[in-house]
This record gives C-alpha cells, sequence and structure tokens, in this order.
C-alpha cells in the first residue's frame, strides 16, 4: 500500500518519513511489504490509510503547484477519515493525526474483550428499518446503528448475540443481505465509551487550528472550522454513528458538484455516487490517477 506513490514521487517519501518519524516505526516498510496480517491490525491500519491519502495530497499540491484551499471547497472523511480531512486541511499537522490515529487504534480495539463485539452490514433497508431492527435486536445488550454508508448499506455494532438477532431480523424483513463482518472490534457504538475518554484525553492535550478548508464532521454532517468543536466532536465520534449518506447530501446541498476520494481504494467515491448519482467523482491513488486529476485542476 502507497509503495508505487514513494517509488515515483519524492513528496510522497516525504510523507510516509515523517509519519514513520512519528510513530518512532518504520510503519511504510510494513505498508510496502507486509505482512498483511500485521498492516490490517486497527493500530497501524489507521495511520497507514491517513498517510496514503496525505501522500497523494502532498503530492498533488506539489505537482500542481496549487494548495488544497484552491482546489476544494469541503473536505470530508469516513470514520479515521476524517482526521486524514482534518490533517489535509490543516487543522491537526500530520505528525500529530498519525500519532492520535495510533492511540485511537489502540483505545478501540482495548475497549472490548477479544471476540466480545461485532459488526454486521445490513443491505437493502433504509435508517428507519434497521432503527427499529437495532432497538428489538437489543434485549438489553448494545447494539447500536454504526455506518449509515448510503444507498441502503448500514452497519450495526454491538455485542455480538445482539449483532447475530440483528442481523437474522433483517434478513426477515427483506434486507437483501445481512453479513457479519470481520473486524477485530465494534466500532462506533456505546461499547466503544473506553476509547472515547482516552480520545478525550489526547485530543485535550492536542493544539487544533481552523481548517484551510471546512471539514465536514461524521456525527453532525456539517461544516465545521471552530477547533473546539472539532475536539468534541472527534471524541463523539468514537461512539456515534458515521452519518456519511447525510454527509454527501451535505455536500450536494453546498453546490459541490465534483468529489475526488484521495488514498487507498475506491469504496467512498462509490458511495457518493450512489447517494448523490448528479456529483461527478474520482478515485485518486495512484501515479496514474494523479496524472488525470491534475488535469482537471
Amino acid at each position: 500500500m502507497g509503495k508505487d506513490l514513494a517509488e515515483a514521487f519524492p513528496a510522497a517519501r516525504e510523507v510516509f518519513q515523517e509519519v514513520d518519524d512519528a510513530l518512532d516505526q518504520r510503519l511504510s516498510k510494513l505498508m510496502f511489504l507486509g505482512p498483511e496480517s500485521d498492516l490490517t491490525l486497527t493500530e497501524n491500519a489507521q495511520p497507514a490509510l491517513m498517510a496514503v491519502s496525505l501522500a497523494v495530497l502532498r503530492v498533488v499540491e506539489v505537482e500542481g503547484g496549487k494548495p488544497l484551499r484552491d482546489i476544494a471547497g469541503l473536505v470530508a472523511g469516513h470514520s479515521l477519515g476524517e482526521y486524514s480531512a482534518l490533517a489535509a486541511a490543516g487543522a491537526i499537522p500530520l505528525a500529530v493525526a498519525a500519532r492520535l490515529l495510533r492511540t485511537r487504534g489502540r483505545a478501540m480495539q482495548e475497549a472490548v474483550p477479544v471476540g466480545a463485539g461485532a459488526m454486521a452490514a445490513i443491505l437493502g433497508l433504509d435508517l428507519e428499518a434497521v432503527q427499529a431492527i437495532a432497538a428489538e435486536a437489543a434485549e438489553g445488550e448494545i447494539c447500536d446503528i454504526a455506518n449509515d454508508n448510503g444507498g441502503g448499506q448500514l452497519v450495526v455494532s454491538g455485542d455480538v448475540a445482539a449483532i447475530e438477532r440483528a442481523a437474522a431480523l433483517a434478513r426477515e424483513r427483506g434486507a437483501k443481505r445481512a453479513i457479519m463482518l470481520p473486524v477485530s472490534a465494534p466500532f462506533h457504538c456505546t461499547l466503544m465509551a473506553p476509547a472515547a475518554t482516552v480520545m478525550a484525553e489526547a485530543l485535550d492535550a492536542t493544539e487544533i487550528v481552523e481548517p484551510a478548508v471546512p471539514v465536514v464532521a461524521n456525527v453532525t454532517a456539517e461544516a465545521v472550522s471552530d477547533p473546539d468543536a472539532i475536539r468534541a466532536l472527534l471524541v463523539r465520534q468514537v461512539t456515534a454513528m458515521v452519518r456519511w449518506r447525510e454527509s454527501v447530501g451535505y455536500l450536494a446541498a453546498e453546490g459541490i458538484e465534483r468529489v475526488a476520494e484521495f488514498g487507498a481504494g475506491k469504496v467512498l467515491a462509490g458511495l457518493v455516487r450512489r447517494i448523490e448519482p448528479d456529483i461527478a467523482t474520482r478515485s485518486v491513488g495512484g501515479p496514474g490517477d494523479i496524472e488525470e486529476f491534475l488535469k482537471e485542476v
């Protein structure tokens, strides 16, 4: 992951080196060479994904000769991607964002004993239907909606038994699919409260400045620029639902006509197309993608 960027662009190598130095770890070596089993550990995956996104941005800024504020009206990120968006917009320095994500990943992993929590994707039902299913499936346990990803894709998170009940109920009530996800912890639910406490302490000690470009927050699905509000929302984000469907709707309402996904993968661009088909999308992850993107900006 990110190896082609590092080989092609000095600016990308600088980003990966900065993250390595911040974490006192050769994370870039793990990203480029594996093993995948170590890279996918939450404490490594979160800063690694952020590093690739910021490497793409740094290359775009250097090669295109324009800072982010000249090519974007708003920025947004999904879950850990909100930290990437904040770092991209200059609200948090890259090295600080990497350390925060390392802390976040560890705190989330340690919040719930391994095997005690679970997540399931429910496809083909709307938010209200899944809210009703989650409430019924809980039976005194935790069953929260973790992600409203749009296009009839929602994710529930909580205690294993409750999530299994929710998946079964979803199938009974017409879901196209209800899939247990291979995750290491039940993210974005109230079981993550211990992790929220850890992040509150970490963020309280972090200087956050006004971003150069407003950031659409996961918790509110609205743009935020005030540093104190950003800090509070990042704490809430640990246990709250990621309102991605509404966030994309906000982009459309604000007149955004084009969205570029910077980093590894194409999932978010695909979700944007499903939520707001009139928004043009582009995934920018490798050298060829960057070349094509720069022709547009």
